[in-house]
């Protein structure tokens, strides 16, 4: 079986609802009693669809979301990439907090659909690409934000080296991390510390610490 309609999908498999620490948004998301939940990675490749980072509000993201919402002129006024954006959390917060436009980027296809249904849901407008930026020199915001991009050590290395060029040429970078293990501990300027609401199915904890950070 393959997923032929990745809007269909989401909408069959989960469910509007606040951001636990973004309340002011609601996202079509995953939880314990929308059928997706359950399913296995294995069962997912069968249906056509690569596991589905964009169903869940990472606590990266939330707190990267929450840090723009509290402090808007982070953003007011800005052109603003959204980078692996997955379910296009931090986009909708960069548009509510007054960014001038927000690109959401992500190699993932169902993500578009998934940033698509987000925007709807809060009212505002966000563009989206699939291609991988990795591959292309920054593009020309003036606000990059990356939420939870520090899973695996190649991907990391690789994506701060990229985000490192931005700020050369003069664009603001903001991350979000809840400690990830290859997260750097030194080379970024702390801004903001959060306890956001989790779950132990996603993560190892219910409330995670997570951090906002600059790089200088």
């Amino acid at each position: 079986m393959t997923v032929l309609d990745p809007a269909a999908f989401i909408r069959a498999n989960t469910r509007l609802q606040p951001v636990p620490h973004a309340p002011e948004i609601s996202l079509w998301l995953a939880d314990e009693i929308t059928p997706i939940w359950r399913l296995t990675e294995e069962e997912l490749g069968e249906m056509g669809v690569p596991p589905p980072f964009w169903a869940f509000a990472w606590a990266g993201g939330q707190a990267l979301s929450r840090y723009i919402l509290d402090h808007p002129h982070a953003v007011a006024g800005k052109r603003v990439l959204d980078f692996a954006a997955g379910s296009g959390l931090v986009g909708v917060a960069a548009m509510q907090a007054g960014a001038t436009s927000v690109l959401c980027a992500d190699i993932d296809p169902f993500c578009q659909a998934a940033v698509a249904a987000n925007a709807r849901a809060n009212g505002v407008t966000l563009d989206f690409t699939q291609t991988n930026l990795l591959d292309t020199a920054p593009p020309d915001v003036e606000v990059i934000c990356a939420g939870d991009i520090c899973y695996e050590r190649p991907m990391t290395d690789a994506v701060l080296a990229w985000l490192a060029q931005a700020r050369a040429r003069g664009t603001r970078v903001l991350i979000g991390d809840p400690g990830r293990t290859y997260f750097p501990r030194t080379g970024l300027d702390f801004l903001a510390e959060y306890r956001v609401p989790t779950s132990r199915e996603l993560e190892d904890q219910e409330i995670k610490r997570s951090s906002v950070w600059a790089m200088p």
